[in-house]
């Protein structure tokens, strides 16, 4: 087994080695060194995923001490089952977009193509080395490290908009750094050491728990994008190039969760229940208005992020389950809760990084994100079209796929919860059932709006009539993780046994079944039985018999179709009626327009912005009232007595001769006494 460490380091290193080899590339050696720092970043994802599997397949938690150059942190490496699950999370997701960029990088040769790719891989290794480290010192370490690179990844395009986004990113990513060492900070001091196995011994007052858990909540939270702390997710997600784009959105921000996991559950205990009540406020809020505020965009890479939004939400309550669960002596439910809330972010991180890569492949044709302008792209791009609807039909927790299995574990976690006796459970459990509904019917909603706009009808402008398939090795990429959300689906009754071994383990808790053969059942098989298998193949049989009759039967009648213009009313048909974005989706924004005037309310980009306004204004009215009351007055004394000087200093001999006349006779008339007696 110490070999899973090697790989593991040897995946780190492959990352570091990719960054430092795309430094090489300036000039005319740019396309094919950007190629080899992504054929190495690729090799060092496929590493990691044997690694991860190694460990999470070998129960046992790996531990290994390194050197350190700070005699007061240790560097301790702890493969243990969560920090193998998210190093599994980052490696699938790097292996995807390694590919991919092998031609998506052509888009930005001459353009800075070797940094884009430096940071990329410094950004990867960085959060590798962050789900494994066991030392808060540096942990802070290469948590600034991933906050700095995705920091410049997203100031790529070098736009006014970018170094916006970037600069509101830099200021909430580092706002909640500082609350992350405040907490730990806490827990070092309890302590006596920066040690994580260290941190999980302490007898801490409660209040003391409740504040270190505050601060790791909403420092981690930040990262996250959870609603309140979101504002720079989707400004900063769509200016990054979109392979990026996928490892920020659908890894990056789980280093958030993981945080909260990691303080809430394993430092902390879950020792109050209240505090799981907290994280699923904020997790049902974030996914409604998450969906809700996708729905109203029309930019293909800013809805995505608004949907990242949703998701974490929906991961966060999960994870609110799992820490009521365990402050309530309810460690069956903790566990189903926290089952689906690591089932959905490995979920999340493969369906989103999906899409990320799917858009990218349509802007890389379109050369914009605005959906109003495409259309028609299915029949031009068929395999991107096809894995983009995998995609679409994963995030909208459609049957048999990915997205779907991990929610129904959270809808059992939440009726478990209400099934309860206590009145706050029986309260909280229903109100996060119907907005987990709510969410679920809106993201279907959204996501009709959006392959139907970019994939289907009539192409809306000339550009997309002129698109073409992108290339293979963009093809590959999103057909991986297509073929991924149907395995993680299909394959539940086998996959899920293993996260819920991941979760009891980081729970303390014992083990639960949660499959039997073919089907899945959340403990209890009264409660509820899901079978993907069986439903996979009964909706194949069910696309299979209408294509047969309609083989079989459909005679030459396809040939007397009516051709041409679709039917307006009697008027003359006009590009102008093809439905649009913005007309899909305008009864649903007029009827929650309160809720989208919320948005601004729950942005703390504005109140930062308004912030550092009154700051400058400040600083420029103090700036000169300093000058005038101050350096002005001080300038003024200066030259009037330099004036004087320059008076007495005139170069007469005469008048020096009266000076020390003067003087002299000031020395007679003046009392001095002399000392000697």
């Amino acid at each position: 087994m110490t070999n899973t460490l090697e790989l593991l380091a040897i995946s780190i290193g492959c990352y570091v080695i990719a960054s430092l080899v795309a430094l090489l590339g300036s000039g005319e050696r740019e396309a094919s060194i950007v190629k080899v720092s992504g054929v190495i970043g690729f090799i060092g994802g496929m590493l990691g995923l044997i690694s991860s599997a190694q460990a999470l397949l070998g129960g046992a938690p790996l531990t290994a001490q390194l050197y350190s150059p700070f005699q007061f942190a240790q560097l301790i490496i702890n493969m243990n089952a969560l920090g193998a699950f998210m190093v599994l999370v980052i490696s699938l997701i790097m292996v995807a977009a390694s590919i991919y960029s092998w031609h998506y990088m052509n888009e930005y040769l001459g353009k800075g193509a070797w940094g884009i790719s430096f940071f990329l891989h410094l950004f990867v290794a960085s959060m590798v080395a962050l789900v494994v480290v066991d030392n808060a010192f540096y942990f802070i370490v290469f948590f600034e490290m991933m906050s700095l690179a995705s920091y410049f990844l997203v100031l790529v395009e070098q736009s006014e908009s970018s170094v916006k986004a970037g600069l509101q990113y830099f200021f909430i990513a580092h706002a909640g750094s500082v609350l992350i060492m405040i907490a730990f900070f806490m827990l070092y001091r309890a302590s006596g050491s920066l040690n994580f196995a260290d941190f999980t011994s302490l007898n801490l007052p409660a209040w003391e728990s409740s504040v270190i858990f505050l601060l790791a909540f909403f420092g981690f939270g930040a990262k996250a994008g959870m609603i309140t702390l979101h504002g720079w997710l989707p400004q900063a997600h769509p200016a990054a190039p979109s392979h990026a784009s996928a490892l920020m959105s659908g890894v990056m921000v789980k280093i958030g969760v993981f945080g909260i996991i990691k303080v809430g559950v394993v430092f902390l205990g879950a020792s109050e229940a209240w505090w799981g009540y907290v994280v699923l406020a904020f997790g049902a809020v974030s996914s409604v208005l998450g969906v809700m505020y996708a729905l109203a965009e029309h930019d293909i890479k800013r809805l995505l992020a608004y949907h990242t939004v949703e998701n974490v939400g929906i991961i966060l309550m999960g994870v609110g389950v799992a820490l009521i669960g365990m402050a309530t002596g309810h460690p069956v439910f903790a566990a189903l809760g926290l089952l689906g809330a690591l089932y959905h972010l490995l979920n999340h991180a493969v369906f989103k990084g999906l899409l990320f890569l799917g858009a990218g492949s349509v802007i890389y044709r379109m050369h914009t994100k605005d959906m109003e302008k495409m259309g028609g792209l299915g029949k031009l791009m068929p395999y991107t079209a096809l894995a983009f609807l995998i995609g679409t039909m994963a995030i909208s927790a459609l049957p048999p796929l990915n997205g779907f299995v991990s929610e129904w574990f959270i809808y059992q976690s939440l009726f478990d919860l209400s099934h309860q006796t206590q009145l706050s459970m029986v309260i909280a459990g229903p109100i996060a059932v119907v907005m987990l509904a709510i969410t679920g019917a809106l993201a279907c909603m959204c996501f009709v709006k959006v392959y139907g706009i970019c994939f289907t009808g009539a192409p809306r402008t000339q550009k997309a009539s002129e698109a073409r398939e992108v290339g293979w090795p963009m093809v590959v990429g999103c057909a991986f993780l297509a073929v991924m959300c149907v395995i993680l689906g299909v394959g539940s009754p086998w996959i899920s046994p293993i996260i819920s071994d991941i979760a009891t383990t980081t729970l303390s808790a014992t083990p639960i079944v949660v499959h039997q053969g073919m089907a899945l059942h959340p403990v209890s098989t009264t409660q509820a039985i899901l079978s993907t298998p069986v439903i996979t193949i009964s909706l194949l049989i069910l696309l299979v018999i209408p294509a047969v009759m309609l083989a079989l039967f459909k005679g030459r009648r396809l040939d007397n179709r009516q051709q041409g213009d679709p039917w307006a009313c009697g008027y003359a048909y006009e590009n102008r009626m093809n439905i649009s974005a913005s007309g899909f989706t305008q009864p649903l924004r007029h009827m929650f327009s309160p809720v989208y005037r919320i948005r601004v309310l729950l942005d703390p980009s504005g109140w930062m912005q308004r912030s550092l306004s009154a700051v400058t204004h400040s600083a420029a009215a103090i700036e000169p009232s300093f000058d005038r009351y101050l350096v002005q007055p001080a300038c003024r004394a200066s030259m009037t007595v330099s004036g004087w000087i320059t008076r007495m200093q005139g170069g007469d001999f005469r008048v020096y001769c009266l000076y020390i006349v003067v003087v002299l006779l000031a020395l007679l008339f003046l009392p001095i006494e002399p000392g000697v007696k």
